[in-house]
C-alpha cells in the first residue's frame, strides 16, 4: 500500500502537506525503540541486581516507566518522535498537523493494549493496513498522525505585485487558487498566464485597474497580506 498525502489548509491560507506512515516504516522505529530500551533496561538491571529485593522493586518500577512513558516522554518533549521515529525520520502530529500535547500521546500509547490484542500488535497491524492514513486505534482514538518529517524545502515566492483587494468576497477555494496561482506565476510563460487567466474571466477583467493575469497576481498578493 502507497502512502498517501494529507491537505490541511490553515487560516493564513497555507496548505501544509502531511504524509502519513505506512506499516513498514513503522515497525522499524518500534524495533529501533525497543532495542533502545532493551539496552538500558538491561544495564540497569545488570547494576541494580546487587541491591537484592530492593532492586528487583526498582527493576520492576524502570520497566513500567520505559514501557508506558518512554515513548510519551519523546513524543512530547521532542517534536513528536522516539529516537527510533527520527531515525527512520517520523514524527507523531496532531491530526490538524498541530504537535501532539500530553493527553492525546497518553490516549494514543494507553490504547497500545488494544493494538496489541489478540497477539503480536493483531488489531494494530490490521488497522493500519486497512485505513487509508495507516493510523492504528490509538491513533485513531487520540487524534494523531504518525507522518514523514520531510526535510524542509524553501517555500516558492510568491511573484509581487501591487495588491489589490477584490470588490467582492472570494470563497476559499477561490483564494486558494489565486495564491496557488501566484505561487506559479514566475514558472510560466507569459502566454500561458494569460491564458489561465481567461478561465476566470470574471477575476481577471475589470473596467479599471490591472487586466488579465497581472490582476490575479494583484488580487493574491492582496490576500497574503500585502499591503501598498
Amino acid at each position: 500500500m502507497l502512502d498517501t498525502l494529507r491537505f490541511i489548509t490553515t487560516p493564513e491560507l497555507i496548505e501544509v502537506q502531511l504524509r502519513p506512515a505506512g506499516l513498514l516504516p513503522r515497525l522499524l522505529a518500534w524495533g529501533i525503540d525497543m532495542v533502545i530500551r532493551g539496552g538500558f533496561f538491561l544495564a540497569a538491571a545488570v547494576t541494580l541486581s546487587i541491591l537484592g529485593g530492593f532492586g528487583t522493586g526498582i527493576m520492576l518500577l524502570l520497566y513500567f516507566f520505559l514501557e508506558w512513558f518512554y515513548p510519551v516522554l519523546f513524543e512530547v518533549l521532542m517534536q513528536g518522535a522516539t529516537p527510533g521515529k527520527r531515525a527512520l525520520g517520523l514524527a507523531v502530529v496532531s491530526d490538524d498537523g498541530t504537535p501532539v500535547g500530553w493527553g492525546k500521546s497518553m490516549t494514543r500509547n494507553l490504547l497500545r493494549t488494544a493494538d496489541f490484542l489478540p497477539m503480536l500488535y493483531g488489531f494494530g497491524i490490521v488497522s493500519v493496513l486497512i485505513h487509508k492514513e495507516f493510523r492504528r486505534i490509538g491513533d485513531i482514538v487520540a487524534g494523531t498522525l504518525v507522518i514523514h518529517r520531510d526535510a524542509h524545502s524553501p517555500l516558492p515566492a510568491l511573484a509581487e505585485a501591487t495588491p489589490l483587494a477584490s470588490p467582492t468576497p472570494l470563497d476559499r477555494e477561490t483564494q486558494r487558487a489565486l495564491v496557488a496561482f501566484a505561487e506559479r506565476a514566475r514558472s510560466l510563460t507569459p502566454a500561458r498566464r494569460e491564458e489561465l487567466a481567461g478561465l476566470v474571466p470574471h477575476l481577471a477583467r475589470a473596467e479599471t485597474g490591472p487586466q488579465g493575469a497581472a490582476r490575479l497576481l494583484a488580487l493574491a498578493n492582496y490576500l497574503i497580506g500585502r499591503r501598498i
